[in-house]
């Protein structure tokens, strides 16, 4: 059920010995989406304790994050008419996001996000195996990944948190002591900011991402009529099981081609025919961005939904974008409002280096060595058509 938010009791959290007052309540009287209760969201895993934090700006966007697997549960975006919504997809309480068949609604993904091939890589001559959770591959940092686990809360404002999490040598069998900090920012831009930084005390590999299953029309409506562009003129092909086949190829006169805005579905008629999207059951793959260097921002995509006219545009630093087109949701799970989340009914754009890395020898390293900084950022920004 929809309703208008009403104001709650400011609640007091105790941090590094000092309080910070979190504000959930939103006044604006066109803002229209099911108000989280931050109790839901309270509880204690392996022996450290989790909430729901809530960042807003001056322009009446808000963003709720949980530190239970650094994970954003919900956007409220304006659309054409100033009605705001929630364009993630997700649930109401922690207890769902816990026991969810699909365990990657908004989190950050890691040690190594996207599929390494038989859970196995070597670094300097020794193999190394991880855990395995997506057929016969490893997927997005094993069984009890970075999105499992509970972060430590370092610093909150009213527009941003900084979380921390270390991953102990051995976890889901990568070496090293791996320190990160990620920062949420939201801008009064209606720029959504997240900072990743991390740092070993081992040589160890490193890809990160954010995860969350965006529908800007809302939960519950196929994203086939989204309108998706891709800054990319090349894409990474994939065998059965998801692992790419070591070469990027061209996207021109392919349902690969996202140069030019095109609905997500136009193409999706070519399932039977296409080898490569008979693999992804749809759109699984990562596109290579057109870059204008190595560590600037630039645009990876933009999407649009025509009904509600919000618009949402990808900026990165890093080299390769995972598009995924909600293939597998089956309607079994129910999200926030109510509603199942049905087949194609959300998508993720995720910011990554390319999958299966370690083992391909053509690919970009995503290896960090001991004293080395892996350091890099993404901007999800919102707006709406002009009318």
């Amino acid at each position: 059920m929809v309703e208008k938010p009403k104001r709650r009791l400011v609640k007091k959290i105790l941090i590094s010995g000092a309080l910070f007052l979190l504000l959930a309540a939103c006044k604006s009287s066109t803002t229209k989406f099911p108000a989280l209760n931050a109790e839901d969201f309270c509880k204690t895993i392996d022996g450290k304790k989790t909430d729901l934090f809530t960042l807003k700006n001056t322009k009446g966007m808000q963003v709720s994050i949980t530190n239970y697997g650094a994970r954003v549960v919900s956007i409220l975006a304006a659309d054409k008419d100033g009605i705001y919504g929630d364009v993630v997809s997700g649930f109401n309480t922690l207890d769902e996001y816990i026991t969810c068949p699909e365990p990657f609604h908004g989190p950050i993904v890691g040690r190594v996000c996207n599929r390494i091939k038989s859970g196995k890589f070597k670094l300097d001559g020794k193999e190394y195996c991880l855990s395995v959770n997506n057929g016969v591959n490893h997927l997005h940092g094993g069984t009890k990944g970075f999105h499992h686990q509970v972060w430590d809360v370092k610093k909150i404002t009213p527009s941003s948190v900084e979380l921390h999490y270390l991953s102990k040598d051995g976890e889901m069998g990568y070496p090293g002591n791996l320190s990160v900090d990620v920062r949420y920012e939201l801008t009064d831009k209606n720029e959504f900011l997240i900072e990743y930084k991390a740092f070993t005390d081992k040589k160890t590999v490193v890809n990160l991402t954010w995860h969350p299953f965006f529908n800007l029309a809302g939960e519950g409506i196929t994203i086939n009529d989204h309108i998706l562009m891709i800054n990319a003129d090349r894409y990474t092909p994939v065998d059965e099981t998801l692992i790419p086949l070591g070469q990027n190829v061209t996207v021109e006169n392919t349902p690969f081609d996202f140069s030019t805005p095109k609905a997500i579905g136009r193409d999706l008629w070519q399932q039977k025919d296409n080898t490569q999207l008979k693999h992804g059951a749809g759109y699984d793959h990562n596109w290579v961005l057109n870059r204008p260097s190595h560590s600037s921002l630039a645009l990876a995509a933009r999407l649009i939904e025509p009904r509600s006219g919000r618009v949402m545009e990808i900026y990165t630093q890093e080299p390769g974008l995972q598009f995924y087109g909600g293939n597998f949701f089956d309607g079994k799970t129910i999200g926030k409002n109510g509603l199942p989340q049905i087949y194609r009914g959300a998508l993720a754009l995720e910011t990554q280096r390319f999958p299966d890395a370690p083992n391909q020898k053509d690919f970009p390293s995503i290896v960090l060595a001991e004293g080395d900084l892996y350091e890099t950022r993404s901007i999800y920004k919102f707006s709406v058509l002009e009318q």
